[in-house]
């Protein structure tokens, strides 16, 4: 496909998940539009696949900036086309090369459309942001702006930008070292990553990092940086009872286990099992022992573990830049249920902490309401745990450093 389809593909992506509603992820419409369009090679894929959401974390900005107004907070009024135009000339390329160059390319550009995009290569970003709302600037829903506070601009602008890849050294079967070797021996360089000491970035040959020997081998797990530091805050031991309540995926669990060094206890549980499926799989790649529990199992670890850790559901708010269709399909009401959710998993988790123990809680998001909101609640409803200071951690998304990030670690005092 030429760059010109591949901007006319990427349009009618969007325009598809915005004929959703913008209430299905944007994944789901890019592979839908993948199995109707099976000409498209991996690497055409790969580069509509950049353009959407590298369109969608900006969709506001991007639309203010090609002439086409504010889509608003939903973006029912999102216009893709122009939004893809815009991006296109912020990218330096040239327009005569892509609007009305060729039969699979975007139509010609119209007098206005022309006429916007001409300033906006004559006057750059900056001054065309000016006069716009600040929601706009920063690409979020309105409502957003209030719920996050005194959230500092700077973080709220890397929500706009590309996320890095980030390695986490498997410490069971390798040393950053000896892993960023074994990379470079298949044309994946890295260098050492912030915020964690197994932390590895990759800097060029990122989409051979998942078919590489390295990955197939356990060595290294994909895992943000800030996410990698959130483990470590969890001081987990060898020798130790250990429970991740949220596991999902089990990037945090296996974390968990390179700490623990093999010996102890390390149980994953999640209140959706399916969640976990390919939990089994990874932990045999990276050579660690999980025991996968179902929820009614929980009863039997009443009192029982040493750490809990409750990586809770959350928005994501903190990574929205691997994301960023999410802040579109993200409300109010959203964040209300959420904040019950996370009450319940608190309240849950503790019964089955040790007196001595740590309960330690994690989420991925920058929404106060999320964060210390839910603790202060938390301590309010019982007096048998109080702060552990030594663990407590936050972040901000940054593109020198990782995803935004919370962590709070409890001790049961009872």
């Amino acid at each position: 496909m030429t760059p010109a389809a591949r901007h006319q593909a990427a349009i009618e992506v969007l325009e598809a998940w915005v004929h959703s509603g913008s209430g299905e992820a944007l994944d789901r419409t890019l592979a839908a539009w993948g199995r109707a369009h099976r000409f498209a090679g991996s690497g055409d894929r790969h580069a509509i696949a950049d353009i959407c959401y590298g369109t969608v974390r900006r969709a506001r900005s991007l639309q203010w900036l090609g002439g086409g107004g504010d889509p608003g907070s939903r973006l029912e009024a999102f216009r893709p086309r122009i939004a893809v135009l815009a991006g296109a000339v912020l990218a330096g390329q040239e327009l005569s090369q892509i609007a009305g160059a060729g039969r699979h390319a975007p139509a010609a550009l119209t007098a206005e459309e022309a006429g916007a995009l001409a300033t906006l290569a004559a006057e750059g970003e900056v001054k065309g942001l000016d006069g716009a709302p600040p929601s706009v600037r920063v690409n979020l829903p309105d409502w957003l702006l209030d719920a996050l506070g005194s959230v500092p601009g700077t973080a709220l602008a890397a929500l706009g930008e590309r996320a890095p890849v980030d390695l986490r050294v498997n410490r069971l079967k390798a040393t950053p070292e000896a892993a960023a070797a074994a990379l470079a021996e298949e044309g994946i360089e890295t260098e050492r990553g912030p915020l964690a000491p197994d932390c590895l970035r990759v800097v060029g040959g990122a989409r051979r990092v998942a078919g590489s020997a390295a990955y197939r081998g356990g060595l290294v797990e994909l895992q943000d940086a800030a996410s990698q530091a959130a483990a470590l805050r969890a001081r987990a031991a060898p020798g130790e009872t250990v429970l991740d309540f949220c596991a999902g995926g089990g990037g945090k669990t296996l974390a968990l286990a390179a700490a623990m060094e093999g010996r102890g206890r390390l149980i994953a549980h999640d209140a959706s099992p399916r969640r976990m499926s390919d939990l089994a799989p990874r932990a045999a790649r990276a050579g660690a022992r999980v025991e996968t529990i179902g929820t009614e199992a929980l009863a039997a670890l009443e009192g029982a573990c040493d750490l809990v850790l409750t990586d809770v559901p959350c928005s994501g708010s903190g990574a929205w830049r691997r994301n960023g269709d999410a802040r579109w399909r993200f409300g109010r009401e959203d964040l209300e249920r959420l904040n019950a959710t996370q009450d319940a998993i608190l309240d849950r988790a503790a019964r089955l902490v040790r007196p001595g123990g740590r309960l330690v809680y994690v989420t991925c998001s920058i929404i106060p309401a999320e964060n210390a909101a839910r603790i202060e609640a938390f301590l309010a409803r019982t007096s048998a745990f109080r702060t552990d200071p030594v663990g407590t951690f936050s972040t901000l998304p940054d593109p020198a450093g990782g995803d935004g990030f919370f962590v709070f670690p409890l001790l049961n005092q009872s």
